[in-house]
């Protein structure tokens, strides 16, 4: 017999089963038409289904075909075992539940454990065939994966007289089926409750992995409590084993277009049947009505169901959009998953549901929680004005605050590195190099010991006159490509000055010479005429110097490398007199070689070691590593449980690894020569490799626990990993966390400006790495690149130190106090003068960054780092005549942006001048 001829037979045997027995000879004249077999098994079919109406097994068109025909008397076979009859010493029988073609199911006592229990049988006829008891196996390991209160569960398999059978949960009630048969439809209250229940159930199948595949109502059983089970896993399967005529097992009428192609089958597919299931419950009626096989294919390609609200006029919208979404004809228009049809149905909360039955909910079903988190537009506009604001501020004082305001920084690198290569020409080295690299980088030499060693009010407006030296410029260039050895970039130091011609040339902001160097021949070369004598006094006017002011001493500093003259002088700062200085200088046949300006607070870096770390660095090494070492055990407990959101950790380690790469790439300086350029390459993604393993690492460890401890810190993130990028929630801690990050920002300008204000000296703030920073449009975005993508790990791991505090202390309260500290003290400045300024920007500082990680969540707390990072790394100006006036329109370009976004999103549709200040 055909699979399409079984299909005739169920097709024919659900509809005479819809009618009261009176009127089923009436329509199965007209149904079968002459068809005497047909009519002949449908009665068969008909005979045996309970008074309810529920037909126990149904029939699988792929089982059919290894079915013999069978007479219509053997379906009438009296039953396998009678009441009382032991089974395995364990279970006895109270009667027959069904009989169907896949089996029989009787109902009977669990005398070991005392329960009631269903035991389901294959026929005696197809207990030895091999492919049956596969199938039969195979339904006993797929639904011993599921476990959940809206799934019926299977316990086992036993066998007895060379019979095999599975022992299953006892659901006394009724399916659906007969249900909605029976009383029409649900009350909408009662269906959303059942509705909700079936999700969650499906949920559980779908987050093992498991489709059912045949949802439908005779598989829904509706328990004495009025609980909705799903049943019947025989066609369940593990979503990768499918393959072939195997997709299109199933009951056609409620098939998924792409299942009745037979083209694939999905959890789309089942969440595709989910909605021709709760347009049942909620109407009463099919959302489509065919006789044939051909005649569904044709209603699914061609025709949408009438309207619920055509149908059922007081029906919620929520509840027909929903459904209507879940009947897209292309799956990728479909929710994604069972959770998100959930809780997009009325006053639906899975999420809140789930934590309290102390399951763990998966990440689709944290996305999924509830709509809420809008702000009210009176609030809305207020975050986004205090952002503006903010910005506006911190932008305006820059003046006042940051270090490249305060120097004279008018000349763009361009215009410094034509300066260093007159000022090689002058001094004897004319010749063309392979290679040349530039760019600019701080000296903290002067600002730390002025910190120790100067008390009078203006010793760091000094650093205005562009010396002494905070910021400079350095030039290098070389005969050969120059290849780093510790990382991508080139710097003044890296790769050192040992290959014969190679000069290096550090200036000032001005462009005064500071520093030079050149190595000198490897090889001496033979020469008939005495060398000319060397002429200081070009080096001491490159250097903006008199040398007629300065007294020559003996040399002290030796030269990097070999000089037959060396000289040296001592005298006064350029630009401030009290401040003595030493020159030191050498030269190799009358030809500088070296020439350095030393002040006091320069340090013989080649001959003393560098300082011991200190107590904040010993802090930040062993949390690090503690927390490093707590990641992997509970990394490795989530991933053995199976708890780990294994696919949301793999997309955000590859993020942060192509974003960080990417940067790198850009950033590095490439050379022609392969063996080089192999070489950056592999520095360029050593790094980004090793920061997205540990992202990888902390979010496996992070994540579940989080959804499952404290769930609301990873809803807005959960939206944002699944591409819900219009959701309220996302908007509105993207906005938040960026006023808190801005927040932190202006609090450190405090520390500038109230001392300022008090006629107290402090130091000016740093703008990030200065050498992206001020190197034009490239320079900008690789720094964007690296602001973008590192703070998701900052962001990660300073969630699971919460996490981890929270698992100690028991108390969120005392998490929260903890975490505060710990961030109060790492903030915290022991070395200033003036305590106090530094003890109120770390209170702030930790308030806002415990309140964005705490209050909002992960996205939250990233969206803080973030804002904190473009507003605090890059050169702001308001004098936009400035040659990097640039970066400022980026930064504000971006920043702002973003907070338009948040703003926007975070409204949900609402209009701006209306509602309440405070949101939900």
């Amino acid at each position: 017999m055909t699979p399409e001829r079984w299909q005739k037979i169920e097709e024919v045997f659900e509809a005479a089963a819809e009618r009261a027995p009176v009127e089923r000879a009436l329509f199965l004249d007209e149904a079968c038409a002459g068809d005497a077999e047909l009519r002949r098994e449908v009665e068969s079919l008909l005979a045996h289904q309970q008074p309810s109406g529920r037909l126990i097994s149904t029939l699988f068109y792929d089982a059919a075909q290894l079915l013999p025909r069978v007479p219509p008397a053997t379906a009438r076979d009296e039953t396998r075992f009678i009441p009382g009859t032991i089974l395995a010493a364990r279970y006895r029988i109270i009667g027959q539940l069904g009989k169907g073609g896949m089996g029989e199911v009787y109902r009977a006592d669990d005398l070991k454990l005392g329960q009631p229990v269903a035991l389901k049988f294959l026929p005696e006829r197809l207990s030895q065939d091999a492919a049956m008891l596969e199938r039969f196996h195979r339904e006993v390991r797929t639904a011993r994966k599921v476990s959940h209160p809206n799934v019926c569960r299977v316990f086992d398999i036993g066998e007895v007289e060379g019979q095999q059978f599975l022992s299953m949960e006892y659901i006394d009630g009724e399916d659906l089926s007969s249900l909605l048969r029976r009383i029409g439809r649900l009350p909408e209250d009662k269906a959303t409750e059942i509705a909700r229940q079936l999700c969650a159930g499906l949920a559980a199948a779908h987050e093992e992995g498991v489709l059912h595949r045949d949802l439908k109502p005779a598989n829904i059983m509706i328990d004495g409590r009025g609980r909705a089970r799903i049943t019947d896993f025989g066609l369940a399967g593990l979503s990768d084993e499918f393959r072939g005529h195997e997709i299109r097992s199933g009951t056609p009428a409620y098939m998924s277009p792409e299942q009745l192609a037979g083209t694939e089958v999905s959890v789309k597919s089942d969440i595709y049947s989910l909605g021709l299931l709760l347009y049942e419950v909620y109407t009463g009626k099919k959302a489509f009505n065919a006789d044939t096989l051909d005649e569904i294919i044709r209603q699914r390609e061609t025709s949408t169901p009438a309207s619920i609200s055509s149908l059922i006029k007081e029906i919620d919208p929520l509840v027909e959009r929903v459904i209507g979404r879940c009947l897209e004809k292309e799956p990728e228009r479909r929710p994604g998953s069972a959770s998100q049809v959930a809780a997009a149905l009325p006053g639906g909360d899975p999420l809140a549901a789930a934590i309290a039955a102390g399951e763990t909910p998966s990440p689709e079903m944290v996305a999924a929680a509830p709509k809420r988190g809008a702000l009210k537009p009176a609030m809305a506009v207020a975050c986004l004005a205090a952002v503006v604001a903010l910005f506006a501020f911190i932008v305006f004082f820059s003046g006042s605050v940051k270090l490249h305001e305060w120097i004279p920084l008018d000349k763009s690198p361009e215009v410094l590195a034509e300066r260093a290569d007159s000022i090689l020409k002058k001094l004897g080295y004319p010749d063309a190099p392979t290679d040349t690299v530039y760019a600019f980088d701080y000296n903290r030499g002067y600002m730390d010991y002025a910190r120790r060693e100067d008390a009078s009010p203006a010793r760091f407006e000094r650093l205005r006159t562009g010396q002494p030296v905070s910021v400079y410029f350095w030039y290098r260039a070389s005969p050969r490509y120059l290849v780093p050895n510790a990382g991508n970039e080139v710097n003044f130091s890296d790769p050192p000055n040992d290959v014969s011609g190679m000069t290096s040339v550090a200036l000032d902001v001005r462009g005064r010479l500071i520093e030079f160097q050149a190595v000198p021949p490897q090889v001496e070369a033979k020469t008939t005429t005495a060398d000319s004598p060397t002429d200081w006094s070009t080096l001491f006017a490159e250097a903006g110097l008199d040398i007629r002011q300065y007294n020559e001493r003996e040399s002290q500093w030796t030269p990097p490398f070999f000089a037959d003259e060396r000289k040296s002088w001592e005298g006064r700062h350029i630009d401030h007199a009290d401040i003595p200085v030493r020159i030191e200088a050498a030269a190799f046949h009358g030809k500088p070689v070296y020439f350095n300006v030393i002040s006091p607070w320069d340090k013989p870096a080649r001959q003393i070691e560098r300082p011991t770390v200190d107590g904040t660095d010993i802090i930040l090494a062993t949390a690090f590593f503690s927390l490093l070492l707590a990641a992997l055990v509970v990394a490795s407990h989530n991933l053995k449980a199976g708890r780990g959101d294994t696919r949301g950790a793999f997309k955000l380690a590859v993020f942060v690894f192509l974003v960080i790469t990417l940067a790198r790439l850009i950033d590095a300086y490439h050379v022609p020569a392969l063996g080089g350029e192999m070489w950056i390459f592999f520095q360029s993604v050593s790094l980004p490799l090793f920061i997205a393993t540990l992202t990888w690492l902390f979010y496996i460890a992070l994540e579940p626990f989080l959804r499952r401890g404290w769930s609301e810190l990873l809803i807005s993130w959960s939206r944002l990993m699944a591409g819900d990028f219009r959701d309220p929630l996302v908007g509105r801690d993207v906005l938040v966390g960026g006023l808190l990050g801005l927040s932190s920002a202006a609090a450190a300008y405090l520390t500038i400006l109230v001392p300022q204000w008090s006629g107290v000296a402090a130091p000016p703030l740093m703008s990030g790495n200065t050498a992206e920073a001020f190197s034009g449009i490239g320079g900008t975005a690789v720094h964007f690149l690296h602001i973008f993508a590192e703070p998701i790990f900052a962001a990660i791991i300073l969630s699971f130190l919460l996490l981890l505090l929270l698992t100690v202390l028991r108390k969120k309260w005392a998490a929260i106090g903890a975490l505060w500290l710990f961030i109060f003290f790492l903030d915290l400045d022991f070395t200033s003068r003036h305590q106090w300024i530094f003890w109120l920007e770390a209170i702030l500082t930790a308030s806002f960054i415990t309140l964005a990680a705490a209050r909002f969540g992960l996205l939250a707390l990233y969206s803080a780092f973030l804002f904190t990072a473009l507003s605090r790394g890059f050169p702001l100006t308001s004098d936009f005549s400035s040659w990097y006036a640039g970066s400022t329109l980026f930064v504000f370009v971006v920043l702002i942006g973003l907070a338009i976004y948040g703003f926007y999103i975070s409204l949900a549709g609402q209009p701006v001048f209306k509602g309440k200040v405070f949101g939900d």
